[in-house]
């Protein structure tokens, strides 16, 4: 069973979000919060596996809660999924680099919405990895400095890419593209399996809690450039 934390400071879109996850025989909603300090709680306090986190929120926002979930060891194994109104959104990246697992239009479709807290809670891939690739690209090519507090030093994910092989630097790139294991490994002639293990290797020299974390990484170092692709 999915335990599912809903933080958005707007009820009736709580209570939308509820009805639809409820519904699903795998998942459920263990607890509601309308500012960042009530979701960090119940996380805590429920033992959720995914968070559906809006960034706007009275008091503590989604970013500053995002990043306390991702710095408590306890909660490594927390997803936060960041719903946002905005198509590009110089906060989603500030989230991202926070630590959030992805993110989701709060107008995606009911299954879009199911189908991202299952993929978040597997932990297996990005959330929308094509449309988060090109968010931080559009945003860092504008000069973003990923919003509120900044995230990550270029020439410190730069320093910390040294540390990787060839072969995971090229399946970073891969994965900076959205691609999953099983494409990467069709494109490098490998099997999905080998990709797996170079992509949980990177993921552990670079500190990263999940793909997001790469895709981030990538393009932060500069590996991968918002103009040209992987």
């Amino acid at each position: 069973m999915i335990r599912v934390v809903l933080a958005d400071d707007q009820a009736l879109l709580r209570s939308a979000f509820r009805v639809l996850v409820d519904s699903e025989a795998d998942m459920e909603v263990v607890g509601e919060a309308a500012d960042g300090d009530e979701a960090v709680a119940l996380v805590r306090r429920e033992g959720a596996d995914v968070v559906l986190m809006d960034i706007r929120m009275p008091g503590t926002d989604g970013l500053a809660a995002t990043r306390a979930i991702s710095a408590d060891p306890d909660l490594a194994d927390v997803k936060v999924v960041i719903l946002t109104t905005f198509e590009v959104d110089e906060y989603v990246v500030g989230a991202l680099r926070a630590g959030a697992s992805g993110f989701l239009g709060k107008g995606a479709e009911p299954g879009e919405l199911l189908a991202a807290i299952r993929t978040a809670a597997k932990g297996e891939a990005l959330l929308s990895p094509a449309a988060t690739k090109g968010l931080i690209a559009r945003f860092l090519a504008q000069g973003g400095d990923g919003g509120a507090d900044g995230g990550g030093e270029r020439g410190g994910d730069a320093a910390r890419l040294a540390a990787l092989t060839a072969r995971e630097r090229e399946v970073l790139t891969r994965v900076a593209a959205g691609l999953s294991n099983d494409e990467i490994a069709e494109r490098l002639e490998v099997s999905p399996l080998t990709i797996k293990t170079h992509v949980n290797r990177t993921m552990a020299k670079l500190g990263a809690r999940d793909r997001a974390q790469l895709v981030v990484a990538a393009y932060e170092s500069g590996l991968v450039r918002p103009s040209g692709g992987a």
